[in-house]
């Protein structure tokens, strides 16, 4: 079949068409279009690669890049029956690096405490609470996700850029899935190495790193099933972050696995346990624990070596019957190790870690319709 598709904007980016033929892969150079007249694209797909009933889109190589209709909002999968006629599309508009972002559907940002007091540490730090945009008007009780690292997360941000978790729970709600409440914690500063390092002097003297996983276990949590409608139990609840703050969280989850189901790993120093030495509790049944695994080919020679290892310990740890993991890994070619790219990633990590779905919040009809 040949398909034919002209867009309304000027954009040099590359076009790909992505569907059930090809696993929605959105950035497949089997499938990219070949440009044959201004904004005119085409491609001719072999008949016995698709199947009788085809979905597709077109992207611009990725899905924080996928086609818009002309006010910025998701279009539906394309359907027809497979047949011998060539296909004419049109796109109005592209995703660029998942903007446009709508302000109805910005999370309502709260902050939790200037100072909140960290008994097992004697500290104070600012935490933030990210909440459903609808929060206020609902009724509904929502799974959590505790994040480190909240200079970095959302508005102004560090001087890294940040993650804009805020934009990105914004596209999560107009896709359907912003039904989460996000708990932002500040790093310590000087003290961020001694906190998110678990027990390794020789990296920083004096690591703390049980002492903040247990504020957080054992005082955080509590305070905020107290003060949000929460859902409480593991099945509901997450810990994640990047760098540092993804090898805490392993930590967090492997010592709490009555507490924590879903990991986000975002480029885990790992370099600092590089046997793998990590400690767990021992439980009868092992608990399942979804862990979403992000590194980036150019963060250094080691990173996607060690995220390989790690998995491969995880495998171990699952013959063992001390765990039991469902896991998702994806290494970007391109990726460094800043924020940018954990931005990136944030959208895909969330709709897989709580919505199960295989394929990316783009092939959700959203729930409601925003006049314009």
């Amino acid at each position: 079949m040949k398909f034919t598709v002209k867009t309304a904007e000027d954009d040099a980016r590359p076009v790909y068409i992505t569907g059930n033929f090809n696993a929605w892969n959105p950035k497949n150079a089997d499938f990219q279009l070949e440009k044959t007249d201004g904004e005119t694209f085409q491609i001719e797909i072999a008949d016995e690669v698709l199947p009788d009933l085809i979905e597709y889109k077109f992207t611009k190589g990725g899905w924080e890049n996928v086609e818009l209709d002309i006010a910025g909002n998701i279009t539906p999968n394309r359907k027809m029956q497979k047949n011998a006629e060539p296909i004419f599309d049109f796109v109005e508009r592209w995703r660029l690096n998942w903007g446009p972002f709508k302000e109805e559907f910005f999370p309502i940002t709260e902050i939790i405490a200037e100072e909140f007091y960290i008994p097992q540490l004697d500290r104070h730090r600012k935490i933030w609470a990210l909440l459903p945009y609808d929060y206020h008007t609902s009724d509904k009780k929502y799974p959590v996700l505790y994040l480190h690292d909240a200079q970095n997360l959302f508005q102004d941000g560090s001087d890294f850029g940040n993650w804009e978790i805020d934009r990105k729970l914004a596209l999560l709600a107009e896709y359907g899935r912003g039904d989460i409440i996000v708990i932002a914690v500040e790093h310590g500063s000087e003290d961020r190495i001694r906190e998110y390092i678990f027990d390794n002097d020789h990296v920083a003297n004096g690591s703390e790193g049980k002492k903040y996983i247990r504020f957080l276990t054992d005082t955080l949590k509590p305070y905020v099933d107290l003060h949000f409608r929460t859902k409480k139990d593991r099945e509901n609840t997450g810990i994640g972050g990047s760098s540092l703050g993804a090898l805490i969280s392993i930590y967090s989850g492997f010592l709490y696995p009555e507490v924590y189901s879903k990991l986000l790993i975002f480029s885990p120093s790992l370099w600092v346990e590089p046997d793998n030495n990590f400690p767990m509790m021992s439980f009868r049944n092992p608990f399942k624990t979804k862990i979403y695994l992000y590194g980036g080919e150019k963060e250094g020679a080691k990173m996607v070596k060690r995220i390989g290892v790690f998995e491969n310990y995880l495998k171990e740890w699952e013959r063992m019957n001390r765990f039991s993991f469902e896991v998702r890994t994806h290494i970007n070619p391109d990726g460094t190790h800043n924020e940018h790219y954990w931005s990136q990633e944030f959208p895909r990590a969330i709709e897989w870690l709580f919505y199960n779905n295989t394929e990316n919040p783009v092939e959700v009809k959203p729930t409601q319709t925003i006049n314009q």
